[in-house]
């Protein structure tokens, strides 16, 4: 019997790494769909043509009702190269925590894009815990006409925020929301501890998982020129 649990416990263990790397290729699968529903809904290509990176959030939901709390978990992916205007890179996860955000969310899952319109906010976001509207600049994305001849840059914001609900897509306030590296994620994806900022910026190799994601952000706006 001792032995029949010694073997269990470690068809368990090397087990383990598998199922945890599963969940994390599903979470990029997911966000891919999410993503390719978004930019067929609305998003502006326009918009996705200044981003330096993306963020998202499927299926946030509120973490117990009447508290308005919200909990979700993404995947950012930035463009390469050093001013951030190359191929879209290899994806990081990611996760999003806000009390304040619950308000927004109904019955149903609510997706979330962030779209990272420069540098100073990508650096932000990859050097740590990032809270919208404190730490990085945030605003509701223009959508339609309001779009056309978006300059994100003369209107000081760092990040434009959208959100797709029961099939109804908007742009959405995120201001205060937080959001952070998924380390734990990262390692169960990449089978190393390995930060998002060594992810993005150190040469890590993409995950045949991320090719979906990738296909969506480069089929709406390659590298720009």
């Amino acid at each position: 019997m001792t032995k029949r649990l010694m073997v269990f416990a470690l068809c368990l263990a090397l087990a383990s790494p598998l199922f945890a790397q599963k969940k994390e290729e599903e979470r990029i699968s997911n966000a891919a769909t999410v993503l390719r529903a978004i930019i067929a809904n609305g998003l502006p290509t326009s918009i996705l043509d200044q981003a330096d990176c993306v963020v998202v959030f499927p299926s946030v939901k509120k973490v117990a009702i009447g508290i308005g709390g919200s909990y979700g978990r993404g995947v950012l992916v930035c463009r390469e190269g050093a001013e951030m205007n190359g191929k879209w890179g290899t994806p990081a996860m990611y996760k999003l925590d806000q009390a304040s955000i619950g308000i927004q969310l109904g019955s149903t899952a609510t997706d979330f894009v962030l779209v990272v319109m420069n540098k100073t906010g990508a650096e932000q976001i990859l050097n740590g815990k990032t809270k919208l509207g404190a730490n990085a600049a945030a605003a509701a994305g223009p959508t339609g006409a309001q779009a056309t001849g978006y300059n994100a840059a003369a209107m000081h914001v760092d990040v434009l925020t959208y959100s797709r609900s029961s099939g109804l897509f908007a742009g959405v306030s995120l201001e205060g929301a937080s959001m952070d590296s998924d380390d734990d994620a990262n390692k169960a994806l990449y089978g190393k501890s390995i930060g998002a900022k060594d992810i993005v910026e150190g040469g890590q190799a993409k995950t045949a998982a991320a090719e979906p994601l990738d296909e969506a952000l480069t089929k709406a706006s390659p590298a720009r020129k």
